[in-house]
């Protein structure tokens, strides 16, 4: 006897339709996996910022002790000694006697403050005083006389062709003596070295003067060399 399906029952009838039904889902599913791009998703970041707390470190404030300074030390006491006198003690009493009581007149006497002056010292140097010091023989014009002859032109610097002024700076003691020479502003050493030697061996001069009184000064010459 043969066994017959029903068609409710056949399973092969209904198989094309659920392999369509399958392709449709799986192309869903591949439609759905290409259009999902990253502009779909959406990060919320309302809960990402938060307050920041920066807790601050508190550093306690040292203070240092004061110092308190030591008492000063106390005085030593003095011991006041009483000297008790005798009720029959004889001691003087002083009476100070008024202008009233002595009927005499009170004199007064002036007595002027006498101020001294300051007299200088020997040891300073002074650069104008009243009276200038002088060259002994005719003055400024007798001093250059007297250099136009004692100088002796140095040898090389002729060959050199070497000329100028010397500017000689020196001190005229209180007796005039010439003393402290050095050259201000110099040339060239042989003529630098000339001069000092014309000037130191120059004659006593007459002194400065300052309130009668002779002091030292401080004197500046021009030594002038030149070629004929």
């Amino acid at each position: 006897m043969e066994i017959k399906k029903t068609p409710k029952a056949d399973l092969e009838n209904k198989k094309s339709t659920w392999m369509l039904v399958g392709y449709v889902i799986v192309l869903a599913f591949m439609f759905i996996a290409f259009e999902w791009t990253k502009r779909d998703i959406k990060i919320d970041m309302s809960q990402a910022i938060t307050d920041l707390v920066f807790e601050e470190e508190i550093i306690p404030i040292t203070e240092q002790p004061e110092q308190v300074a030591p008492p000063p030390p106390e005085a030593p006491s003095i011991a006041e000694t009483l000297t008790i006198v005798d009720d029959d003690a004889d001691v003087e009493e002083t009476t100070i006697a008024t202008s009233e009581e002595t009927n005499q007149a009170v004199e007064i006497k002036y007595v002027p403050v006498q101020v001294e002056e300051e007299e200088p010292e020997e040891q300073t140097i002074f650069e104008v005083v009243e009276q200038m010091p002088e060259f002994p023989n005719g003055g400024m014009a007798g001093l250059m006389q007297y250099l136009s002859k004692n100088i002796k032109y140095p040898t090389i610097a002729q060959e050199n062709g070497t000329q100028g002024r010397v500017t000689v700076q020196f001190v005229v003691n209180r007796d005039g003596s010439i003393v402290d020479v050095k050259v201000l502003r110099g040339v060239d050493p042989y003529l630098d070295k000339e001069a000092i030697r014309v000037i130191s061996t120059m004659p006593k001069w007459k002194p400065g003067m300052q309130r009668g009184k002779a002091v030292r000064v401080k004197y500046t010459v021009p030594v002038m060399f030149r070629l004929q």
